[in-house]
């Protein structure tokens, strides 16, 4: 008995480590119960080969306490010559009847959210994420001062080899 188990345990491992190969960076940041909306979320990425191209992620960990169908979010995206390219991004976060996108199996849930395809890091140095949030409720000018229900904003670096 004490071989068969064993052997599901090393199935259950090389199987857990195969599903993430293209990985090449993976982190996360909390923000507590709530996002304040002058809260910026960076991340330092590490030395990345000049040769290769990657595929980029946000990922955000939400609750049943998020109020909105979507995400609206200022990524910026800080090379090594201080040459800063930002985006504004949108995402669906919910289905029509209002339960949350994402992965999980509480109320917790995981969103791997596209942020740019095929990028090469050319420039030797250090490169830095920055990402908060841009919320507004319809019709008003002011961003939302705290965004509940998010917990945990990532980033993630894959590679397209």
């Amino acid at each position: 008995m004490k071989i068969k188990s064993s052997i599901l345990f090393i199935l259950v491992f090389f199987s857990l480590i195969s599903c993430d190969e293209k990985r090449v960076f993976d982190e996360y940041q909390s923000v507590g119960k709530e996002w304040h909306k002058d809260s910026i979320i960076t991340f330092e990425l590490p030395q990345l080969d000049v040769k290769k191209v990657y595929n980029l992620f946000v990922n955000v960990r939400d609750n049943d306490d998020y109020p909105f169908n979507n995400l609206f979010l200022i990524v910026s995206l800080e090379q090594p010559n201080r040459q800063v390219k930002v985006d504004t991004l949108e995402y669906q976060m919910t289905n029509p009847d209002g339960t949350l996108l994402g992965e999980g199996f509480t109320d917790i849930k995981e969103n791997k959210l596209f942020y740019k395809d095929k990028v090469s890091f050319t420039q030797k140095g250090v490169y830095k994420i920055h990402i908060k949030h841009a919320v507004r409720q319809t019709g008003k000018i002011e961003g939302v001062p705290s965004l509940a229900g998010i917990t945990d904003v990532g980033f993630r670096i894959e590679s397209t080899e």
